[in-house]
């Protein structure tokens, strides 16, 4: 059985994210949420913080400012990524869950 209650707080998070006021522009961050990015630099950040967050390391940060990045867009994309790696895993272990039950959400 689910608990579908958690639902609407996670949905109010990605709405805020993507969509609310922010540094980094609104595609940035939906980019960054389905873990890709603007550019190179910013797009291997994005995918270590989605994919290998131990892996990330100081050269990650200084190369994403090198592409012209503040701090404050660099922190968004880096919530983004976290907030999108999260909530795919979330939805699969939703779908795993209702799999091996029967039941549905």
């Amino acid at each position: 059985m689910t608990d579908n209650r958690s639902r609407p707080i996670h949905h109010d998070l990605v709405e805020r994210i993507l969509h609310g006021d922010g540094e980094a522009p609104a595609e940035w961050r939906r980019a960054a949420y389905d873990n890709s990015g603007p550019d190179n630099e910013v797009r291997e950040l994005v995918g270590k913080v989605a994919t290998h967050p131990t892996r990330v390391v100081d050269e990650d940060f200084i190369a994403a400012g090198r592409a012209g990045l503040t701090d404050d867009q660099i922190w968004e994309l880096i919530i983004c990524a976290a907030v999108g790696q999260s909530s795919r895993q979330y939805d699969a272990a939703l779908a795993a869950l209702q799999a091996a039950t029967g039941q549905e959400s």
